[in-house]
C-alpha cells in the first residue's frame, strides 16, 4: 500500500514536470524527429543504392563476357581464313614459279604455245595480287580485333576487381553484423524472457524491447529494469565505434488525447526514443553523433490486427544497429 502511494506521488510529480515544459521544446523534439527520419531514409536509400550498383556491375560484366566470347570466336575465324588464304597464296606462288620455268623453256619454241603460257602466267599473277590484297585486309582486321580484344580484357579485369572488392566489403559487413548480433544477444541474455528479442534484417541488427520492460503505460520515464537492460546494451556498444544506432519508438493504434507535453502517439513515440538515447549516453562512452532518436507513432506495426495481443506487440522500441559503409561508398563514388 505504501509503495502504491509513493508511485502515485512520483507520477504526479512527473506529470507536473511535463506540464511545465514550454511549447517550443515540443517543436524542437518534432524537428529532431523529422531530421532523424530524413537521416533514416537517406541510410535506407544508400543501402538500396549499394545493392543496385552491385547488380549493375554484375550485369555489365556478363555483357563484357559475352562480347569477349564473340570477339574470340571472330578472331578464331579470321585466323582460319588467314591461314587458308596464305596456303592458297603459297600454292599459287609455286604454280607461278613453275609457269615461269616453262615459259623460259618454251620461249624458243612454238609462238602460239608461248602466248598461251604467257596468258596463264598473267592470270596467275593477277590472282596472286588479289590474294595478297585479301591477306593484307585480313591482317589489318586481325590487328584491329586484337586491339579491341585487349581493351575489353582490360575493362573486364578492372570491373571484376571492383566487383570483388565490393563483394569482399559486403562479406565483411555481413560477418560484422553476425558478430554484433551474437555480442548483443550475449549481453542481453538475462532479459531474453522479459520482452527483448535480437534479430537480423536487411543487413542490420534489431534489438526490439517491449513496452512492459521499458515504460509504464503512456509514460516516457524508463523503469529500473529497463534501465538495467539499456546499460548492458550500452556497454556492448562501447567497443563498436563503427556502428550507428537508431532508436525508433512505436505505439499501438489507440488514439491518445493527452494533455501537457504528450499530446498524441507521435509525441509519445519520439519522446520515448529520446529518453532511451539519453540513458544509453548516460554512463557509456559512446559518441553521441552515432545515435539518432526517431518515432513512427502507430504507422509501422509488427501485427496489424486490432486485438489486445497485437497492440501489445506493436507497443515497442526498436534499437537498430547499422554498420558504417564508408569504404563501400568510396568505391561506389569512384565509379
Amino acid at each position: 500500500m505504501k509503495i502504491n502511494i509513493i508511485a502515485a506521488g512520483l507520477a504526479c510529480i512527473v506529470l507536473g514536470f511535463y506540464s511545465c515544459v514550454p511549447a517550443n521544446k515540443l517543436t524542437e523534439e518534432q524537428n529532431k524527429r523529422k531530421a532523424c527520419q530524413a537521416r533514416l531514409d537517406s541510410i535506407k536509400a544508400l543501402d538500396d543504392a549499394c545493392e543496385t550498383n552491385k547488380t549493375e556491375l554484375k550485369a555489365k560484366i556478363d555483357l563484357l563476357q559475352n562480347q569477349l566470347s564473340s570477339l574470340q570466336h571472330d578472331t578464331t575465324m579470321c585466323g582460319a581464313n588467314y591461314r587458308e588464304t596464305a596456303a592458297k597464296y603459297d600454292k599459287l606462288n609455286d604454280v607461278n614459279e613453275e609457269l615461269l620455268t616453262k615459259y623460259n623453256d618454251l620461249m624458243k619454241g612454238d609462238e602460239s604455245t608461248s602466248k598461251k603460257i604467257s596468258g596463264q602466267l598473267q592470270l596467275t599473277q593477277a590472282e596472286l595480287l588479289e590474294k595478297e590484297d585479301q591477306l593484307n585486309t585480313l591482317q589489318e582486321r586481325l590487328n584491329k580485333e586484337k586491339l579491341h580484344l585487349d581493351s575489353l580484357n582490360t575493362q573486364l579485369q578492372q570491373r571484376s576487381a571492383r566487383v570483388s572488392e565490393l563483394e569482399n566489403i559486403l562479406r565483411h559487413k555481413d560477418d560484422a553484423v553476425d558478430s554484433l548480433k551474437k555480442r548483443i544477444s550475449d549481453a542481453l541474455l538475462g532479459f531474453a524472457d522479459k520482452g527483448i528479442s535480437v534479430y537480423e534484417k536487411n543487413g542490420k541488427v534489431y534489438v526490439s524491447m517491449e513496452e512492459a520492460l521499458l515504460f509504464p503505460s503512456g509514460s516516457t520515464k524508463v523503469q529500473p529494469e529497463g534501465i538495467d537492460a539499456l546499460n548492458k546494451l550500452a556497454q556492448a556498444l562501447e567497443s563498436n565505434s563503427d556502428i550507428n544506432v537508431m532508436v525508433e519508438g512505436h505505439t499501438d493504434d489507440v488514439t491518445m488525447n493527452g494533455k501537457g507535453e504528450i499530446k498524441d502517439n507521435w509525441d509519445l513515440s519520439v519522446m520515448r526514443a529520446t529518453s532511451i538515447v539519453k540513458i544509453l549516453l548516460q554512463d557509456a562512452k559512446i559518441d553521441p553523433s552515432r545515435l539518432m532518436a526517431s518515432g513512427v507513432s502507430e504507422y509501422d506495426p509488427v501485427d496489424p490486427a486490432k486485438t489486445k495481443e497485437a497492440r501489445q506487440k506493436n507497443r515497442r522500441t526498436d534499437i537498430i544497429l547499422t554498420p558504417k559503409l564508408t569504404e563501400l561508398f568510396k568505391i561506389l563514388n569512384a565509379q
